[in-house]
């Protein structure tokens, strides 16, 4: 994420989030830091992952006060290890305690997203099959979840429902059948625009292939089905596992032969990594 796209989408998110926290003021901090004073505090590494957010955490004190100075020992996608001292945070104490939580919920919640993607695309690495991420994401934190799952070594699908089409078994049954839906997004969609349709078995790939689909996803299908899938379509069109990936079964995945996997587990179920703000003192 370039310092552009974040000021420009990011910035109204962070705000909320610290409205959020701040309706009016912060008690606590008011009540134990009435005036000004500069201070410094340690951004500590508390379990091993990898890093995600380093910016988004600092826009947060900037934008309490642009005078606040975050200085970093890493970068966005570096492995971290416990006990690692990460940076520092430098500025109005009173802005280090009242942005701690918010500038942490975000550094937390990312580093988390990129330390589970990273795990599943190393099992996925030298297979040739992509890891998708998908829309099962916190609302309004879309483009930070999927900006970590980058970090973390994978790739995104579509951002939001413009993005382009995928019809899924309800839009099959709204359109009254696979080859009807695909006609009706043909006609519908810019030309530029690839067509995706989920399938669930072997006939409805049949159908999809047949009616031109670009990309087939198979979705919660068994081992056995997606290999003789991928073995129909035969290049027709590309194809996507998925349904229920975790980084406990992708590793049953990789010789399937799909062009990508996706999981919603990549941003629905990644736990946080473990950050603190510590050892604050005056300077």
């Amino acid at each position: 994420m370039n310092s552009i796209s974040m000021q420009t989408n990011a910035d109204a998110l962070i705000l909320s989030a610290l409205r959020e926290d701040i309706t009016s003021e912060d008690i606590t901090t008011n009540a134990v830091m009435p005036h000004f004073q500069l201070g410094e505090v340690e951004l500590i590494c508390k379990e091993d992952g990898v890093i995600a957010g380093l910016k988004v955490f600092q826009r947060v004190f900037l934008l309490l006060d642009e005078k606040t100075e975050c200085s970093f020992s890493c970068r966005d996608g570096e492995r971290v290890k416990k006990g690692e001292k990460l940076g520092r945070v430098r500025g109005d104490i009173r802005v280090l305690l009242s942005g701690e939580r918010t500038a942490l919920n975000f550094l937390q919640r990312m580093s988390g997203i990129a330390s589970y993607t990273r795990t599943i695309a190393d099992l996925l690495q030298g297979s040739g099959t992509k890891l998708l991420d998908t829309r099962k994401t916190t609302p309004n934190m879309r483009i930070f979840e999927k900006y970590a799952v980058r970090v973390g070594g994978g790739h995104n699908h579509r951002y939001n429902l413009s993005d382009g089409v995928l019809l899924k078994d309800n839009h099959i049954s709204a359109a009254g059948g696979v080859r009807e839906a695909v006609r009706m997004a043909r006609e519908y969609a810019p030309f530029v625009c690839k067509i995706e349709v989920e399938v669930e078995n072997l006939a409805m790939l049949r159908e999809a292939l047949e009616a031109g689909a670009d990309i087939i996803m198979l979705d919660n299908m068994s081992i056995e089905q997606m290999k003789e899938a991928v073995r129909l379509t035969a290049g027709r069109a590309q194809t996507e596992c998925s349904g229920n990936v975790t980084k406990e079964n992708v590793a049953k995945l990789v010789d399937i032969g799909v062009n990508y996997i996706s999981s919603g587990a990549l941003t629905h179920s990644a736990p946080i990594l473990d950050l603190s703000l510590k050892n604050l003192h005056a300077v």
